[in-house]
């Protein structure tokens, strides 16, 4: 390739990742707004957070209806859309940039909006799950209406089983996935927009393999206690992207074990 091609091809990917980087943005921001104002709740997650720790069975528990529960699920699915889209951020730079060098593949924003598409839907199903088990521990009393776990034997098997999960070999494999970008795009590239959003389908999966019992924390912490949202954000991101993140996460596990099995006797 000539110098000059190789120069103009260098200036359009810098675009294209600075127009990527700033839709992010964009996309984030509005997410975490969109917690800090309560996600469509009645407090806001400033206010719930600053209640935390609080006797939540003092409130009215809110009554269920479908209307609730899909507001409910846009609350969960905000969240991991603010908490996990930036982890994802380097894959999608980089299919962004393997989709420029593609003569076939025309502009990359399309094809990346619809791989970001389809990661969000993957969360939109965690979403999905975690809305209805919401309900069900809701109605069952031991979720309290403060949206944290209601008895100290729900808070002490969340956490064992999320320090367990964290040491298995599936969390191993979903994390590496998650650790190697290019790894996945060479092993899994389809074409087409179609190509795209199952890509993002799939990785998301491998996400959700890697995440969703670290999310399932949050009904301990408290679904909307800001220093659980923002703890496991740092977490996810420094796991997946620091070059210890498998040791990292490993010794989160064994910490989450230690500390559901001693909670009892707190």
């Amino acid at each position: 390739m000539p110098a000059s091609a190789a120069a103009m091809l260098e200036a359009v990917l810098r675009r294209d990742r600075a127009v990527l980087l700033g839709g992010l943005a964009v996309v984030v921001t509005l997410a975490w707004a969109w917690l800090l104002l309560g996600a469509g709740m009645d407090m806001t997650a400033i206010e719930m957070t600053r209640m935390a720790g609080m006797d939540g069975w003092l409130m009215t528990p809110a009554a269920w209806s479908t209307g609730y529960a899909a507001l409910i699920f846009s609350m969960w699915w905000v969240m991991m859309v603010a908490m996990m889209l930036p982890g994802a951020a380097p894959m999608l730079l980089l299919f962004a940039r393997v989709t420029r060098q593609d003569p076939a593949a025309g502009a990359p924003f399309a094809p990346t909006t619809m791989f970001a598409l389809g990661y969000l839907l993957a969360w939109g199903g965690f979403s999905a799950v975690a809305t209805g088990l919401q309900w069900a521990l809701e109605a069952a009393r031991l979720l309290s209406p403060m949206l944290e776990a209601g008895n100290v034997r729900l808070g002490a098997a969340i956490l064992i089983v999320a320090g367990l999960w964290q040491l298995t070999p599936l969390k191993t494999v979903c994390l590496r996935h998650c650790q190697t970008p290019l790894g996945f795009l060479m092993g899994n590239w389809r074409q087409g927009r179609g190509g795209a959003l199952r890509m993002g389908l799939e990785h998301g999966a491998y996400c959700l393999g890697c995440c969703w019992f670290l999310m399932a924390l949050l009904f301990f912490g408290g679904v909307m206690n800001l220093y659980w949202i923002v703890g496991l954000t740092a977490f996810v991101l420094l796991e997946k992207m620091v070059p210890l993140g498998h040791w990292l996460g490993r010794a989160a596990g064994i910490a989450l074990l230690a500390w559901g099995l001693a909670l009892p006797w707190l």
